[in-house]
């Protein structure tokens, strides 16, 4: 099966789940076609027969690149089995509100765009202080501390839980051959 993994990544962390993601399904014997939605090119000379999207949040939204391409191609990711990892740092946080809050955001997505995807993964992100400018530096130790999340900023801190990943894409390829 041709297994579209299209992403879009501002800090890198979705980048490395959809990277992830692309080396589980060709592990499972499929093929995948990895694609970064911002570069507005064709994704493959032929369809894909399944797709799993990947996009972060930010400042509460996902980028407006990855919205555009949902909404333009709403009609074919409904055609075809799909899922969608939404990653965020919200996920993790140790207040219910704010864990409630973004497993909605994807709700907010399908809205807009008229797609529900078949799955649904809530991703936590990760911390890369070492590649901050000092002001979102700041501010991200800032926020980490009142989440009692790491605040030392010469390294960084990934979040993602690799195991439950792998898991959703075990699920999702097993029903995609249903």
């Amino acid at each position: 099966m041709n297994i579209l993994i299209g992403f879009v990544s501002i800090e890198g962390q979705t980048r490395k789940i959809a990277e992830k993601i692309a080396e589980h399904v060709e592990k499972a014997g499929h093929r995948a076609v990895f694609f970064n939605v911002t570069s507005m090119a064709e994704y493959a000379l032929e369809r894909p027969e399944a797709v799993i999207l990947c996009a972060p949040i930010h400042a509460g939204r996902y980028p407006a690149p990855f919205v555009d391409f949902v909404r333009r191609e709403r009609d074919f990711l409904k055609s075809v089995p799909s899922a969608f990892v939404s990653v965020s740092l919200f996920i993790r946080s140790e207040f219910e509100e704010e864990r409630e809050e973004a497993r909605h955001f994807p709700d907010t997505l399908m809205a807009e765009t008229g797609w529900t995807p078949g799955r649904v993964l809530n991703a936590a992100g990760a911390l890369r202080y070492t590649e901050y400018d000092f002001f979102k530096r700041w501010m991200a130790k800032r926020l980490a501390a009142r989440e009692g999340a790491p605040t030392d900023a010469s390294q960084n801190f990934e979040f993602t839980d690799w195991a439950e990943l792998e898991r959703f894409v075990s699920d999702f390829l097993a029903g995609a051959k249903a």
